[in-house]
């Protein structure tokens, strides 16, 4: 599938300026209250703290450790789920995390031919799953090598139709770079809010990238939605997605077992979650959300039809542990996809 991946132009590029690798595990609530950091947030760590917590984890927590971030999670979904032409531009390290982010992005036919290999750390990150489902995150960036603002160059973003972004005040300065060289490509550009910890202590400039105009499609959770409208009287998901609406083409806000509410222009849309019911993990929704939007953008599918394969999407990857739908959890998905009479990938069409 790599050598595939690696002869078409990609559709869609993600930068992520660190590979991550994610260790994914099951933990009481009780566990949660000895970390630092708030309950379902991403708080970063330091490499003390984060071999404290491994330290930690009981033998049955079953842990799991997959390449992870959450611009990768979206774009290798975006591969494997969609049958997307997609790349990831991200820096690994020369270390055993760094040659698992290559293999499993290779693996799943993402284009890697925009990665740089450094010397030095591969970002990790735990993910840590109440029995709820709920995950809360702690990434460790600490001395992980990443992508620097000088090393793009337009080549990384040629021919490509979306750049994937996440907002990252450490990644702020590359984030700019990127979508000044993606918008002299002519793409169009996405972001994540990333979480309603990066909302609140990074509002300012996060404003003034919504305020520039190119962010065009913009994604944001409901604790993400709710912390940027803080300040307002009306503070609820309908008020937000407006507000994200006026700096961006189109705006989603995902309300978890609610579905999720999005507009476009004068349209708003509102469409409920799919499977539910079953959801063991919560890592990666969002990201996975995200992979069948983009999808339905790629394909010219109607605003509700965005919505509908993202949750569709979404909804696949909470049924098991971690960031990667597996093969069983795709093909629910196509199921959901096909009640609901949506828009097949092309390589299931064939």
């Amino acid at each position: 599938m790599g050598d595939e991946a690696e002869a078409e132009a990609p559709l869609v590029v993600g930068l992520q300026p660190s590979a991550m690798v994610d260790t994914i595990a099951l933990v009481d609530s009780s566990f949660l209250d000895g970390i630092p950091g708030e309950r379902g947030g991403s708080i970063p760590v330091g490499i003390e703290e984060l071999d404290y917590i491994l330290s930690e984890l009981k033998e049955d927590s079953g842990q799991k450790t997959i390449a992870g971030g959450s611009v990768a999670n979206t774009i290798r979904g975006l591969r494997t789920s969609f049958a997307i032409p997609a790349a990831i531009i991200a820096a690994y390290g020369d270390d055993r995390q760094g040659n698992l982010f290559l293999k499993n992005m290779t693996f799943n036919g993402v284009n890697v031919s925009c990665l740089r290999k450094k010397k030095g750390h591969t970002a990790q990150c735990i993910c840590l799953v109440d029995h709820s489902g709920n995950r809360t995150m702690r990434p460790c960036l600490s001395n992980a090598v990443k992508v620097q603002a000088h090393e793009l160059v337009r080549e990384d973003f040629k021919g490509s139709k979306w750049l994937v972004l996440r907002y990252a005040i450490l990644n702020l300065e590359v984030i700019q770079a990127a979508i000044s060289l993606a918008k002299q490509e002519g793409l169009l550009v996405s972001l994540d809010l990333a979480s309603f910890e990066m909302v609140r202590k990074f509002k300012a400039p996060l404003m003034k990238l919504l305020e520039s105009g190119n962010i065009d499609l913009c994604f944001a959770n409901e604790d993400e939605a709710t912390e940027l409208l803080r300040d307002e009287h009306n503070a609820d998901p309908v008020a937000a997605v407006e507000f994200l609406a006026k700096y961006c083409k189109w705006a989603v806000v995902t309300l978890g077992h609610n579905g999720c509410i999005a507009k476009h222009g004068k349209q708003m849309v509102r469409v409920p979650a799919i499977g539910e019911a079953k959801a063991i993990d919560a890592t990666g929704a969002g990201d996975l959300f995200a992979s069948g939007f983009l999808y339905g953008m790629v394909k010219g599918l109607s605003l509700e039809e965005c919505c509908k394969v993202g949750a569709c999407s979404g909804g696949s990857v909470t049924r098991s542990l971690g960031g990667e739908v597996t093969l069983e959890n795709r093909q629910w998905m196509y199921k959901q996809m096909q009640i609901r009479d949506l828009r097949m990938p092309d390589v299931l069409c064939k």
